[in-house]
Formats: C-alpha cells, structure tokens, sequence
C-alpha cells in the first residue's frame, strides 16, 4: 500500500538548504575530525571519502555536514555505495553533536548495529537501510530521548521488536519493514505518545505472528503498514470514522473480523485488506470517503452487493473479486 515517502531526498534537501551551509567557514573541531578519519579507515579507506584528507577542514568532507556556529558534525550521511563494506564503524559514536545519521543503500554493510551508538544522545534521524546488517533491533533505541525517525528498513535485522521503542517521547516514524523479525506487536504499542502529526508505523514484509494488540486502537496513527506477516484475529479498532488515519495496509496476513461492522476514516487515502479471512459486507459509508484512491478488498470472504457509489465505482474488478459471494458493479449482478 502505503507509498514511503522520499525520506532520503527531502533529508538531502533539507541539510542543503542555506540553514545548514556544508562548510562552517572552513572550521572544523579536531576531535571530530579524529573520529571521521577513524570511520574511513574503518571502511578501509574506500574511494567514496577520498575529499576526506587531514590537510582539509572536515566541515568540507563530502557527507558531513556541521552547525554553521560552532563548527561541530551534526550529520552524517553515507549512501549508495557497493564498494564500502564492512561493520558499521563504533566511531560514530564519537561524534557527540550527531543529530542526522544515515547509511542507506550499502550493500556491503554487515554485522549488528553497535551498542556504541547507544551515545548518540543528540541523535534526531537515525536511518540503517538498504544494508546487509543483522542481528536485533536494538532496545537501546528508547534510550536516546530525541529521536524523532528510526529506519531500519530494508536489511536483515532478527529477533522480536522491543517493547521499550514506545516509550520515545517524540517519535514520528518507525520502520522495520522488510526485515527478518517474529514474535509479536508489542502490547506497549498503545502507549505510543500522541503527536502531532500522528506518527507513522512499517512493520510490513516480517515474520511477526499473533493478533494485533487491541492497544493499538487507541493511539492516533498517520500511516500503518503490517502487511505481509502472519498476522491473526481482529483488527477493525485500527478504523473508525473519527480516527485520523490516512493510509492502513493489513494486506496478506490471516486477519479475520466483520467488515460491515467498520466505518471508515473519512480522511483515508490508502485502504489494501487483501488476502485474508475478512467476513461481512462492504459498508455504504465506504463512498462518504471522499479522498480514497487506493482499495483493495479482494481474496476474502465477504458476500453482499458492493454499495453504489462514486468512491466503489473507482475501481476495478480486480480490487472486489475472489471473495465468497461478493456481487455487484464492477462484479456480476447480484442474484
């Protein structure tokens, strides 16, 4: 379902904008320094930091930004590179100032996410992805009070996701998707703080198992993202015509619950229940949801007349059909 937003660009765009110069009028803190100089040699002093050399200032590097005052890295930004490899360098968590770290699309990165990074106390984006990193989700996480992003997508990360992770004050988006991770959904998910914007939740693409914890029901989410796991029972109380989520995707799990017994956020955009055990009808309220673009509904078992509308009538035949006894437009004529 849900489209991921383009993270990497807007971040780039963002730490390019005159706020944030690459340089710091040539100032560079000596210490800083040391720790990058010790993360190049770290990835064995690969191609891709070749404008990382001692006689330079390192608010200079390529990939380094700093704050224009005081000259201290605050971001550090490491992408789309298959020659680096190796572990994530623990020297990263020599740069005390760090609020953006990312490592995105490096193939040759391997091993655990070290517990060194565990003093990134500034640390605001903390983005691993697109990388052959293992190992857990670290519980550490919930140590670091600013974090407002965690992505983690896209590697090969093991274990059961720690409940602690909601207990981040400021947190916005939380993406484990496409990963190797089982258990369950945290319970303590409910408790998820309450923020403005709603904070977006990517589990989809695991092994994760068992009922979603009713406790979700009660916080506000922007974009919720389970699909593709194995997961069972109810999970209607993630709707509600109040509820301001926009995006909901529980599509190929093995849910089972009434959908005639649903009404629908009326600011959904993006709503994919395929491929699970849904029962019931599809409500008329479905065509008050003005904004709804993407729906799918198909290998289930609901039955009843698709409810006219200008909202049902957007879709194909391929978003309603292999249900029990679903009929109506743009399905065959209800007997």
């Amino acid at each position: 379902m849900a489209i991921k937003l383009p993270l990497l660009s807007i971040l780039l765009l963002f730490l390019s904008s005159p706020l944030f110069p690459a340089a710091s009028a040539g100032r560079c803190n000596s210490d800083d320094k040391k720790a990058l100089l010790a993360i190049k040699a770290a990835f064995n002093n690969a191609y891709h930091f070749a404008s990382w050399v001692p006689s330079a200032a390192c608010c200079d590097w390529y990939d380094v930004d700093c704050d224009p005052s005081t000259g201290r890295v605050t971001g550090l930004s490491i992408f789309q590179d298959a020659n680096i490899t190796g572990t994530i360098p623990a020297a990263i968590a020599d740069l005390p100032y760090l609020t953006n770290l990312l490592l995105h699309h490096l193939p040759g990165l391997t091993g655990p996410i070290p517990s060194a990074l565990s003093r990134l106390h500034r640390i605001q984006l903390f983005r691993i992805s697109f990388t052959s990193i293992s190992g857990p989700v670290p519980s550490w996480l919930s140590t670091l009070p600013s974090l407002s992003i965690i992505d983690l997508s896209f590697n090969s990360l093991s274990g059961s996701i720690p409940p602690s992770l909601s207990l981040l004050p400021g947190l916005l988006a939380l993406h484990l998707d496409r990963n190797h991770l089982s258990g369950s959904i945290p319970d303590s998910f409910g408790s998820f703080p309450k923020s403005s914007p709603p904070p977006d939740l990517y589990l989809s693409h695991n092994n994760l198992s068992g009922p979603i914890p009713a406790s979700l029901g009660g916080p506000t989410w922007g974009i919720v993202d389970l699909s593709r796991n194995h997961l069972t029972g109810d999970a209607s109380f993630l709707l509600g015509s109040n509820k301001p989520i926009t995006q909901l995707d529980l599509s190929r799990n093995r849910l089972s619950f009434d959908l005639s017994k649903v009404s629908f956020p009326v600011n959904l955009t993006s709503l994919d229940l395929n491929h699970n055990g849904i029962t019931g009808s599809i409500p008329a309220q479905i065509n008050q949801v003005t904004g709804l673009v993407l729906f799918n509904v198909s290998y289930n078992r609901l039955c009843g007349e698709i409810p006219a509308g200008l909202v049902t009538a957007r879709f194909s035949q391929y978003e309603y059909f292999h249900n029990k006894c679903l009929c109506g437009t743009p399905l065959a004529a209800c007997k």
